[in-house]
């Protein structure tokens, strides 16, 4: 038998160094990291469909409102009228193609109490401020009728109509001290109503069920003892592999917001807190964020744990996210090669990919903090995610030369006799992929679950689909994120700032010590919603709030992906 080639040789000598013991280790740990995630995601999916089942025992058992709240008596006049006053704080920035539906599904709650919603801006020249103006006076120009007696059957006496809406728009001015979200939230709580018992948080690219804020409430005045309720969403791929990837980011995550109950994550997206924790800066949730808080959710959070205060996510709390069409990643080789050179010495250089910028904003606010203790844990999760991160992805190109070293062997003719780790590799190479599927069968059994949950909790939408999920680009998504994920955190610590919806922010000490603003050098696009940052006019949307919501009662049962 021929000797092998040079570069049959160098392939055959690394399958057989990847089957040392400590190769063979890291590829068992691999293994093990993809069953760990698919048993969360069936525990996710558990809590998920349970939910499910117990709103169609409530329909089958005559309560048509069963997405709204379990007993179809708490919809009576008469327990409605003492429902708490909430007041929903939306710090905006930029207009992209999904804001306009997400602030629609927020005003047009069922909540059936007193509620006001108070959207904050930046300035007059945010381009959010003029649609949010073009609106609300659309809004308020119709009386809205959401579900009518003859729409559900089953229900004889009840039916949900708003004739205004309680909406303000808010010029908060630039921030000094704090991230300029954190500056107009708490611009937004000063405003708010003084009988205001609780305020939501939301970001404006939530898509709210219209019985969200009735359930968040609900739990509130169950619990006194709760300090924050939260929940997460469930992202709606646009088809671009950055879209899969912000995607493949929240899976994971989406296990800690599907307990059915106390958790100890939280998600700035959706936040619902007593209002007096704000006027009396309860636990110094005001001062820690004011005093150069870059992160609410991981600031809040931090204070949780610190006084030992309650976070819970209710099992219905999952909204819908679409993601911007236009999130591409057509540099991503690019800027994969030019990472290893500029993370060292231009750390103020900014990559065009938002996808990157995502996932920046990420691991940066791993290096914010409030505390010595806060300090210390965010240094154990950035140092947790980068090895399981690489040590995800570290299998897999091992698997590949093992695979890659087997095909050389058959189709050259080579015995598999002349090598000793041929079919120990192609071994583990067949364990990660069984685990890999295993994987991959549990995620698209939660997407799946919590698909049906959102079209059964907003049934007058459009439907979502889960046929448009492609998994081959979430498999690839799943090894980008990973492989990057390790990049952008040691950047994040080396450069200690970052340029986020146009603005640098600089930390010092874990908190943020400089702010810096020049729309010429900065984006005109950002985040998820592929947003317009700057510019003092939007178009005025062509259709009526009344006109959106006819065609979606309309289309009730026709399965679309989502509507955008």
């Amino acid at each position: 038998m021929s000797a092998f080639d040079p570069a049959d040789s160098f392939l055959l000598s690394l399958s057989r160094a990847f089957c040392s013991p400590l190769a063979v280790f890291i590829q068992i740990q691999g293994c093990v990291i993809c069953l760990i995630l698919a048993i969360g995601w069936a525990f996710a999916a558990y809590i998920r469909k349970r939910e499910i089942n117990r709103i169609k025992v409530g329909m089958k058992g005559g309560n048509s409102f069963a997405f709204l709240c379990h007993d179809i008596n708490e919809l009576e006049h008469s327990n409605q009228v003492n429902l708490p006053r909430v007041s929903i704080v939306m710090p905006l920035k930029g207009f992209g193609e999904h804001n306009l539906h997400n602030w629609k599904s927020q005003i047009t709650s069922l909540y059936g109490g007193p509620m006001e919603f108070l959207f904050v801006v930046e300035s007059m020249e945010d381009p959010a401020y003029h649609a949010v103006i073009n609106l609300l006076a659309d809004f308020k120009a119709f009386i809205l009728n959401f579900f009518t007696v003859a729409s559900l059957p089953g229900l004889t006496a009840c039916s949900f109509e708003q004739d205004d809406v309680d909406a303000k728009v808010i010029v908060a001015g630039l921030s000094t001290t704090c991230s300029q979200k954190i500056h107009n939230q708490l611009v937004g709580v000063e405003k708010m109503h003084k009988d205001s018992k609780y305020v939501l948080f939301l970001d404006d690219d939530v898509r709210l069920h219209p019985g969200s804020i009735r359930v968040l409430t609900t739990e509130m005045e169950k619990n006194p003892e709760i300090f924050i309720q939260t929940g997460y969403p469930l992202d709606l791929p646009s088809g671009t592999l950055g879209s899969y990837c912000i995607y493949e980011y929240h899976m994971p995550c989406s296990m800690g917001f599907a307990t059915g109950g106390k958790t100890f994550f939280l998600w700035g997206g959706c936040m619902m807190m007593h209002a007096d924790d704000f006027r009396h800066d309860n636990y110094g949730v005001v001062s820690g964020l004011r005093d150069g808080g870059y992160s609410d959710d991981m600031t809040l959070a931090a204070i949780a744990g610190a006084h030992k205060r309650l976070i819970t996510s209710p099992p219905v709390a999952v909204f819908p996210h679409p993601i911007a069409s236009d999130l591409t990643f057509s540099r991503f080789v690019t800027v994969t090669i030019q990472l290893f050179y500029y993370i060292y010495i231009h750390a103020d250089f900014d990559f065009s990919s938002r996808y990157w910028n995502y996932l920046r904003k990420q691991t940066f606010v791993l290096e914010s903090y409030i505390s010595k203790v806060n300090w210390l844990m965010n240094r154990a999760l950035f140092s947790t995610h980068c090895y399981l991160s690489w040590g995800f992805v570290a299998p897999y190109v091992m698997a590949m030369v093992h695979v890659a070293a087997a095909l050389q062997l058959y189709m050259k003719g080579y015995s598999y006799g002349e090598t000793t780790c041929t079919t120990g590799g192609l071994l583990l190479a067949s364990w990660l992929a069984i685990c890999t599927f295993t994987e991959l069968l549990s995620m698209w059994n939660l997407t799946r679950i919590e698909v049906q949950l959102c079209n059964m909790l907003s049934p007058e939408a459009p439907k979502l689909s889960l046929d448009y999920y492609n998994w081959s680009m979430i498999f690839v998504a799943m090894l980008v994120d990973n492989f990057l994920y390790p990049i952008s955190a040691l950047r994040s610590h080396f450069s200690q700032s970052i340029n986020w919806s146009g603005i640098r922010y600089r930390l010092k000490n874990g908190k943020i010590d400089k702010i810096e603003r020049n729309k010429e050098k900065g984006p005109k696009f950002t985040d998820l919603g592929g947003k317009h940052l700057y510019g003092k006019k939007v178009a005025t949307p062509k259709s009526s709030l009344l006109g959106s919501l006819g065609r979606s009662f309309a289309h009730w049962h026709q399965p679309k992906k989502y509507d955008v």
